[in-house]
């Protein structure tokens, strides 16, 4: 299980760049298996290309590394923390993708503007707070998942409803059921990012969705009333 866990882990990553979310080295992707309390994460500073599943760090949820050569990356606490915060989530994606960062360097949420949007995210994607200064030392990338669940928490978010947030000044984390769906909404993050910056190019003063309209387009694809697509 483990192998196959690193398998699927090693996958995603090498997905990002081709997807336009991971220039460079930047950005990383995490599955976990929730029955040994395991995670597998890229490793850092490691370049997609030639990543391997051998190549895949697997930790446990108190931050230990349980198997692995290389040293994990550096964004393990901010996993590990969103994991222990929202259990029913079995991947997360840290993307660069340039229209979801630029809002989150501008400290601007993302806007449901259109229904592409609310397809996939139940209201704007939100942008945190600015991290403190105690918490830009020892245990900065914890307290940056912390300022990510603190902000889903006040807003009453669902994060099964709401599967991505902006750091600001840093970039997007999304997450999702699994890894396959944490990647998907990677993508849509970046596509309504993309299309509300252009909206907003066009029209600065382009309203939000309107919320019954908003809540249609959500809730058929979402939910125990949910009729987009095929029945398993």
């Amino acid at each position: 299980m483990l192998a196959e866990l690193k398998r699927r882990v090693c996958e995603a990553n090498r997905r990002l760049p081709g997807l336009g979310l991971a220039p460079l080295n930047f950005g990383n992707a995490s599955g976990i298996d929730r029955e040994r309390g395991i995670l597998g994460i890229k490793p850092s500073g490691v370049d997609y290309a030639g990543l391997r599943p051998a190549d895949i760090v697997l930790v446990d949820l108190g931050g230990k590394v349980v198997e692995g050569r290389l040293r994990p990356s550096t964004d393990t606490p901010t996993h590990v923390e969103l994991y222990r915060a929202f259990p029913a989530i079995g991947g997360i994606v840290h993307t660069h993708s340039p229209h979801a960062t630029a809002f989150a360097q501008a400290g601007r949420a993302i806007p449901a503007l259109g229904t592409t949007h609310a397809d996939f995210f139940d209201g704007p994607v939100p942008v945190t707070r600015t991290l403190r200064a105690s918490e830009l030392k020892g245990t900065y990338e914890r307290d940056t998942a912390r300022a990510v669940t603190e902000l889903l928490a006040a807003l009453k978010a669902d994060p099964l409803h709401l599967p991505a947030a902006l750091v600001r000044h840093h970039a997007p984390f999304v997450w999702g059921v699994s890894l396959d769906k944490a990647v998907e909404n990677a993508v849509a993050l970046e596509f309504c990012a993309r299309c509300a910056w252009l909206t907003l190019a066009l029209e600065p003063r382009a309203k939000p969705l309107p919320e019954g309209l908003r809540r249609r387009h959500f809730y058929r694809k979402h939910g125990a009333a949910a009729y987009y697509g095929q029945p398993l």
